[in-house]
């Protein structure tokens, strides 16, 4: 995330959600637009959890990309927000399916591998102010799957606000090698939800959460990653053990 303003309502949702786990959720800012291959596990050391956010345009891109694949790789919690999901498909189409020019056609628009694109009836109004989903659209979500458990029904609604999805031409190769769709818009048979499979916690979402969580009631998806930050924080303490130097607490008698 960049700009505490900008995302008051995922900084809302994180206090709402730290008070379901009776936790203070501590959120650090990262510009993206300074993340590298070279300075990724600096820049994110620390951290139980990598959310990345919403947004629009070619900025920072790289620098998310970079970010998703590090936690990724390193099993540590991640969310996606709508551009932070469709960043998420470009990682893992680039890093896992090997096709190098995977991208969004809104960073490029001659992209040979547009892995998100505009929808086709979207771009028959293109220019016309209506190319943008908005509102609440239904979702299917597949049984089995994490985001099922998280939300404990079978269809949902949440609000949009976007204009380029997850392209469905793509989307055998992406379910061959563990990257699922688990929720979906049948209507349009758009892809709402992915989850990384064997992945602890990897989860996108091409809707907003953060526009329905209260004090009241916290949104199940910003609670479920609070615990699984908490979960890989726990894990990590645990993994490490005690300090090789450090002397083994005496037993009575000696």
């Amino acid at each position: 995330m960049e700009l505490r303003d900008a995302y008051k309502s995922i900084n809302e949702s994180f206090i709402h959600a730290g008070a379901v786990n009776e936790c203070k959720v501590n959120v650090r800012t990262i510009h993206s637009e300074s993340i590298n291959d070279t300075n990724v596990a600096e820049k994110l050391a620390g951290l139980s959890g990598i959310l990345v956010a919403p947004g629009f345009g070619h900025r920072g891109i790289e620098g998310k990309i970079t970010a998703i694949r590090y936690v990724r790789e390193h099993e540590i919690p991640f969310f996606g927000i709508c551009l932070g999901m469709q960043c998420a498909v470009v990682e893992f189409g680039r890093n896992v399916l090997g096709i190098a020019g995977a991208n969004s056609t809104e960073f490029d628009k001659d992209a040979p591998y547009p892995v998100i694109d505009m929808m086709e009836m979207q771009k028959k109004i293109a220019g016309l102010g209506g190319t943008m989903r908005l509102g609440a659209y239904p979702c299917r979500l597949k049984r089995g799957s994490k985001i099922h458990e998280i939300y404990k029904m079978d269809d949902i609604s949440e609000r949009h606000r976007h204009r380029y999805e997850f392209n469905n031409a793509y989307l055998d190769q992406y379910q061959k090698a563990g990257f699922l769709p688990v929720g979906i818009n049948e209507k349009d048979n758009l892809v709402e939800i992915v989850e990384l499979k064997g992945h602890p916690w990897f989860i996108g979402v091409q809707f907003h959460p953060e526009f329905r969580s209260t004090v009241a009631n916290p949104h199940p998806l910003f609670v479920a990653f609070v615990k699984a930050a908490i979960d890989y924080d726990a894990r990590q303490k645990k993994s490490k053990g005690p300090h090789p130097l450090t002397p083994s607490p005496k037993r009575e008698g000696e």
